[in-house]
C-alpha cells in the first residue's frame, strides 16, 4: 500500500504513473478529496475519463477497487447488501427437521453474517488488508433520487445500517469517487458532501499526450491526424461526439491495420470505431471526412512550415 501524495505535484505524479495524463485543476481537487477525505465528484461527457482516475487510483495506491455501476432501479439490496435466502430456508427446514432451537434462537442464527451477501458499498467500509479501498459510484445519474437520497448517510458518516445487525461503520473511510455523464442533475445535498470537478474534453496538446501514452505503436504522424480530426469532429454537431475512450480505440484500430497516416478510405471503413450512430456515421463519411482530412492536413503543412521559420 504506497502512501497518499502529499502535494498537488505528488499527486500529478501519480497519475503520470498510472499512465492518466492529468491537467493541473484535477490533480489539485484530487489531491484535497485524498488529502481531507472528502468524496470526488467527477462530471463530464462520457468517455472523458472519469471512471478511468478511480481504476488509476486503486492501481497507484495499491489500494483494493469497489465498484458499483449505477443503472434504473438500483436498490439497497442491490448497491448495499441482502440476505441470502436460498441459504436461510435450507437452514430452517434443517432446524425444523432436527428440533435443536427454538423461534427465538433460530431467527438469530439465520440473521447472522454468514447469511448476508455483501454488496460494493458494504464492502467498502470493511477493513481491508491493503487499506481503505477506492469505492467507484460509476453513473450516479442513471439511478433514481430515492437510492441518491440513501447515499447522503454514507458520504456523511460511512455507514449504513442493517436492521437486524445494527450499524456498519468504515474504520477508516474509503477512498470515493463518483462519476456522472449528467443525463439529469444530482441533488444539491449530496454535491455539497464532495469536492467537484468537471472533466472536459482535452485540448489537441493534452490529447495527444494521451494517445502517445496510451497507443504508443500507433505512428507518430498517424497520432497526430487522428487526435486533429477528432477535434474537428467534436466542433460538429453530432447526436454523439467522440471521447477520449474512442480516440485510443480508432488510433489502435488504424495501427492494427498497418496505416501510419490517414487516407480517405481507412477512415470510411473504420468510423464505426469512432462513432457509434448511424446518423452520425452517414453525416461524415464520404465527402465530409475527406473535407475534415484536408483540412487537418492543411493545417498542419502550416504549422510546420511556421516552426521550420
Amino acid at each position: 500500500m504506497a502512501a497518499l501524495p502529499t502535494s498537488v505535484d505528488d499527486t500529478q505524479q501519480l497519475l503520470s504513473s498510472g499512465r492518466y495524463v492529468a491537467d493541473r485543476s484535477l490533480s489539485t481537487v484530487l489531491y484535497l478529496s485524498l488529502s481531507l477525505g472528502r468524496p470526488l465528484f467527477l462530471e463530464g461527457e462520457a468517455g472523458t475519463g472519469k471512471t478511468e482516475i478511480a481504476k488509476v487510483l486503486a492501481e497507484t495506491l495499491g489500494r483494493s477497487l469497489v465498484r458499483l455501476q449505477c443503472y434504473e432501479g438500483l436498490d439497497v439490496a442491490s448497491a448495499v447488501y441482502e440476505w441470502n435466502y436460498a441459504r436461510q430456508m435450507v437452514e430452517i427446514r434443517m432446524s425444523e427437521a432436527a428440533g435443536d432451537r427454538d423461534r427465538d434462537q433460530l431467527s438469530a442464527d439465520i440473521f447472522s453474517e454468514q447469511f448476508l451477501i455483501e454488496r460494493p458499498i458494504l464492502k467498502a467500509l470493511r477493513e481491508d488488508v491493503n487499506g481503505p479501498p477506492v469505492l467507484l459510484i460509476d453513473e450516479l445519474d442513471r439511478t433514481d433520487e430515492p437510492f441518491e437520497a440513501f447515499l447522503l448517510e454514507v458520504l456523511s458518516d460511512f455507514q449504513v445500517t442493517i436492521p437486524e445487525l445494527g450499524t456498519v461503520k468504515a474504520p477508516k473511510p474509503p477512498i470515493v469517487v463518483i462519476t456522472s455523464n449528467r443525463t439529469r442533475e444530482i441533488h444539491d445535498a449530496l454535491k455539497r458532501r464532495c469536492y467537484y470537478h468537471w472533466v472536459d474534453y482535452p485540448t489537441y496538446a493534452r490529447e495527444l499526450e494521451i494517445l502517445r501514452v496510451k497507443a504508443p505503436n500507433a505512428a507518430d504522424e498517424l497520432t497526430r491526424q487522428v487526435v486533429a480530426f477528432v477535434q474537428k469532429l467534436r466542433e460538429i454537431d453530432l447526436f454523439k461526439v467522440p471521447g477520449v475512450a474512442e480516440t485510443l480505440d480508432w488510433a489502435d484500430a488504424l495501427t492494427q491495420l498497418d496505416k501510419v497516416a490517414l487516407e480517405p478510405g481507412a477512415i470510411d471503413d473504420t468510423l464505426g470505431v469512432l462513432l457509434k450512430y448511424q446518423d452520425d456515421i452517414a453525416r461524415i463519411e464520404g465527402s465530409e471526412a475527406r473535407r475534415i482530412l484536408d483540412q487537418v492536413k492543411q493545417e498542419m503543412q502550416t504549422e510546420t512550415a511556421r516552426r521550420s521559420v
